[in-house]
């Protein structure tokens, strides 16, 4: 039996989540709890396997719940409304989620990868999130949940990302290219914010390996040149100059 914990400081979340949960024979609901002081008390107390964590509540959030646990030992599947700044957060990171309001559907394929992990790669996951978001972005880490199993890339190890299609090559500054099935966009959305701009179609630089920049070209340190595009130009200058 799955020992599951709902926390969430909607009490029309916790009766949803604990109404579509019932649809599953091998899930036991052992408690609910409103806030993250109370759910610290039920996780100690119940030592559930799978938690189901709101990302934002009224005392505190999902991931400062998580960083007060001495040791986790329970997988976690968030749950946060669409557009939420800690998707981007949770995406990054390769953590479970789940969006509000909850599908059954959605919630039967996140149940399902909770059946396909083991709680020690859970753990270890929610434990680099926790250390991600303490670091600057240059130390932080890219966390790719691909088929082959997990990618873990130092961010400061990307050089450029070139686009080709539904997949993307990954350039490292050792001058290795890892191939992975993303889209531009899908890793643009993740590494906008973290030193990264996108500056040409197919393209996503990292601005701690650019040497120069011209009218029409960018001018990596490994030697490399990458076409910066018209329409991206103004905002790649302005981009470039807060990086200098």
């Amino acid at each position: 039996m799955i020992r599951c914990i709902i926390i969430d400081d909607d009490p029309f979340m916790r009766d949803l989540l604990t109404d579509k949960l019932a649809f599953f024979d091998d899930i036991e609901v052992l408690g609910t709890a409103k806030d993250g002081a109370e759910g610290l008390e039920k996780i100690k107390k119940l030592n559930p396997n799978l938690v189901l964590l709101d990302v934002e509540m009224t005392d505190m959030t999902g991931f400062e719940m998580l960083s007060r646990l001495e040791k986790i030992d329970f997988q976690t599947i968030f749950v946060t409304s669409y557009g939420h700044y800690a998707i981007k957060a949770i995406r990054f990171n390769a953590l479970d989620y789940l969006l509000k309001p909850v599908d059954l559907e959605e919630l039967k394929n996140a149940i399902e990868r909770f059946h396909q992990r083991h709680t020690s790669q859970n753990k270890e996951r929610v434990k680099r999130a926790l250390s991600n978001m303490n670091e600057s972005y240059s130390d932080q880490r890219l966390f790719l949940t691909m088929q082959e199993g997990e990618l873990d890339i130092p961010l400061k190890e990307i050089t450029f990302i070139q686009g080709e299609r539904n997949y993307s090559n990954i350039h490292l500054e050792s001058g290795r290219k890892i191939l992975v099935a993303k889209t531009l966009v899908d890793l643009e959305e993740l590494l906008t914010e973290k030193g990264f701009f996108r500056c040409h179609k197919s393209y996503i630089v990292g601005s701690s390996h650019i040497a120069s920049a011209g009218r029409e070209r960018i001018h990596m340190k490994s030697g490399q040149s990458l076409t910066l595009s018209r329409r991206k130009k103004e905002g790649f200058m302005e981009w470039w100059k807060t990086k200098n």
